[in-house]
C-alpha cells in the first residue's frame, strides 16, 4: 500500500467525535474533573431551586394580590350599596322631619284653638282675690257684700246682679295664710264689665279684680314685662293688653318671645 493510500484510510478511520474528544488537538486546555462537574450541577440545581421558589413566592403573591382585589370589588360594591342605602335613610328622615314639623305645627294650632275657647268661657268670670275666707260661708253672698261694700255699688243694682255659679278657687288651706280667689261667673257681660269698672276703687289695698284667663294667657305677660320695660327706657309707650305688647301702637311680634302669635 503506498503512502497515499494509508493517508486515506486513516483519515476515514477518525470519526468527528474522536477529533473532539482528544486533548492533544487543543494544546494548554485543561479539562473539568469528575468532582467539579459535580459541584457545577449542585450549584446549578440549587440555583433552579431558587429560582423556583421565588416563582412560587411570585405565584401566591398573584393569588393574594387578586383575593385582595377581588376583597376591594366586594367592599366598593358594599360602599356603594351602603351609599344608595344612606341616601334613601336621608330622604326618609327628611320626610319624617317635614312630617314632625307639620304635626307641631298642627298641634300648635289645636293647642291655641283650646286656649282661645277657654278664654271665651271665661269671658263673663272675674276673679276676686284677697277676700277673707270664712267657714261655710256663701261664696255668692260673700262676692256680693265685697262689690256693695269695696267697688261702693248701689245696693239696688247688687241685688240685680246674677251669677251662674260662684265659689273659690283651689282646696281648702290647711293652715293660715293668703285667703283663695273667688271666681264668680256672671249671668250678663254688661253686668261683669260694670263690676270690673269699678275695680278702681281697690287701689292702694290687697284686694283686687280681673278678668279670668287660662293658666298659658297668664304666664305670657310675664314673659312682656321685662321687653316694656326695655322699651319704656328707650322713651317709647310700651302697653301690655293680656298677652299681647303694643308699642308706640303697634303690635309686638318675635318669634323667639311671641310665639303664640305665629
Amino acid at each position: 500500500m503506498n503512502k497515499a493510500q494509508s493517508a486515506s484510510s486513516l483519515a476515514k478511520s477518525e470519526t468527528p467525535s474522536s477529533k473532539r474528544c482528544r486533548p492533544a488537538d487543543f494544546p494548554g486546555t485543561t479539562w473539568p474533573a469528575g468532582k467539579d462537574i459535580a459541584d457545577l450541577l449542585e450549584s446549578i440545581d440549587k440555583r433552579l431551586s431558587s429560582f423556583d421558589a421565588r416563582l412560587s413566592l411570585v405565584e401566591i403573591l398573584q393569588w393574594e394580590f387578586k383575593s385582595l382585589q377581588e376583597s376591594l370589588e366586594f367592599s366598593q360594591q358594599q360602599v356603594e350599596t351602603l351609599a344608595a342605602e344612606n341616601a334613601t335613610l336621608r330622604e326618609s328622615v327628611k320626610c319624617l322631619t317635614e312630617n314632625v314639623s307639620q304635626l307641631n305645627r298642627e298641634n300648635k294650632k289645636i293647642k291655641e284653638t283650646v286656649i282661645d275657647l277657654q278664654a271665651r268661657g271665661m269671658r263673663d268670670n272675674l276673679v276676686f282675690s284677697g277676700i277673707p275666707e270664712s267657714a261655710g260661708e256663701d261664696a255668692e253672698t260673700t262676692v256680693k257684700s265685697f262689690i256693695k261694700t269695696n267697688l261702693k255699688l248701689p245696693e239696688d243694682t247688687v241685688k240685680n246682679i246674677t251669677f251662674d255659679r260662684v265659689h273659690r278657687i283651689g282646696p281648702m288651706q290647711a293652715v293660715a295664710g293668703r285667703p283663695r280667689p273667688i271666681v264668680g261667673k256672671f249671668g250678663h257681660f254688661k253686668q261683669k264689665e260694670q263690676v270690673k269698672s269699678c275695680g278702681r276703687e281697690l287701689k292702694g289695698t290687697d284686694l283686687s279684680v280681673n278678668d279670668q284667663f287660662p293658666k298659658e294667657i297668664l304666664e305670657r305677660p310675664r314673659v312682656l314685662f321685662p321687653v316694656r320695660c326695655g322699651f319704656i327706657q328707650k322713651g317709647s309707650r310700651a302697653v301690655i293688653a293680656v298677652d299681647r305688647l303694643y308699642v308706640d301702637g303697634q303690635l309686638y311680634c318675635d318669634p323667639g318671645i311671641t310665639p303664640w302669635l305665629y
